[in-house]
């Protein structure tokens, strides 16, 4: 029967810790259970001096006769065998970095490349927070509740509580279980999109997908380099390097059609220091406007536009008449609002916003 990834992902890490001395991928591939059980223990045998004998002895072997090689799985030679096993094994390396293990690559007395995982690269110093920080990441860590983020915002909280790194009753409980308060922040991620392009950002990947812009009847293929997210209004923006247009572009989430796909190759502009995503989509939203317009907005609806009304006028039958701020990009944001909203001027505004309606409604 097959090892599940994650015990064979935390048997490597075990290894990788206990070992006094860093091991090579043949000493790993014969210490590790599930690494034998798919693809044999190797010539691992054969270095059966130190730890490289405590992981590869006969009392490790089941049949205690110390013949790792004869006893488990296909024949070690295999060139197949061995780059299945090397690939695999890169993998769960891999995996393990990205989940906080710090792996060191050295070379060892015979001149192979080994691995090892020291225990004060892997520690944490101890972390004391005052009560205002604790309320801060408290709250923080809230802010996630609706994402893929709050299993391990969660747990991060729990495991500095159980270090002692949080003051207590920072996060009060009762009945064993944690009481939020009545109003709490939140931040939706709802988007397919949102968790690729995160991971991209952090790990400085190249991604591309179909991209449909607020007056396209059809989606366009965008290869971008990401370089940060951020949240405006209740939409989540990407702001990055349009690879075809050679210009920085910021692009909406919720308008990225099919999956995100990333790629291996580097970067090939420099990330800036600080991107102001928000600036760049508060003037293409007209945040910055000198002008004004006039809107028809149907009652009960369409309350980021009342937010930033300058006069209101009810008209009776369900409607209401509103003077708001006029910028670059105003019709693109008006056409969200499907029915409820109708241009009354500037006229140009009138007519931009159902040329977008008609590119909607041919698409």
């Amino acid at each position: 029967m097959a090892i599940a990834k994650a015990e064979r992902l935390m048997n490597l890490a075990l290894c990788l810790l206990g070992a006094r001395r860093p091991l090579t991928k043949r000493e790993l591939r014969a210490s590790i259970e599930a690494y034998v059980e798919a693809y044999g223990s190797g010539e691992a045998a054969a270095y059966g001096s130190g730890e490289a004998a405590a992981y590869g002895s006969p009392e490790a072997s089941p049949s205690g006769s110390g013949e790792a090689g004869a006893a488990y799985g296909p024949a070690a030679g295999s060139t197949g065998t061995e780059e299945s096993f090397s690939r695999m094994f890169e993998r769960d390396k891999d995996d393990l970095r990205e989940l906080g293990l710090v792996i060191d690559t050295v070379e060892n007395l015979d001149g192979e490349t080994a691995y090892v995982a020291r225990r004060d690269s892997n520690r944490l110093p101890p972390i004391t927070l005052d009560a205002a920080e604790a309320t801060a990441l408290g709250l923080a860590a809230r802010v996630w509740q609706q994402a893929r983020l709050a299993a391990a915002a969660s747990g991060a909280l729990q495991k500095l509580h159980a270090a002692g790194g949080m003051p207590p009753g920072t996060i009060p409980e009762q009945g064993g279980e944690r009481q939020l308060s009545t109003l709490e922040p939140h931040i939706p991620a709802r988007e397919a999109a949102f968790e690729p392009l995160m991971l991209a950002c952090r790990d400085r990947r190249p991604v591309v997908f179909d991209y449909r812009k607020s007056n396209a009847a059809r989606s366009e293929k965008r290869q971008v380099e990401p370089w940060t997210l951020e949240c405006w209004r209740g939409h989540w923006y990407l702001a990055g390097w349009d690879r075809e247009r050679q210009a920085e572009r910021v692009f909406r989430l919720s308008r990225i059609t099919g999956p995100v796909r990333s790629r291996a190759a580097a970067f090939t502009v420099p990330v800036p220091d600080q991107v102001t995503v928000r600036e760049t989509v508060e003037r293409w939203a007209g945040e910055g406007a000198t002008s004004t317009a006039r809107i028809r907005l149907r009652s009960g609806s369409g309350y980021p536009l009342r937010a930033r009304a300058l006069r209101t006028w009810e008209l009776g039958d369900g409607w209401e008449e509103l003077e708001i701020p006029y910028g670059h990009g105003l019709d693109a944001w008006l056409v969200e609002f499907g029915p409820d909203v109708v241009v009354l001027e500037p006229a140009e505004l009138r007519a931009d916003v159902i040329e977008r309606l008609r590119a909607v409604a041919q698409g």
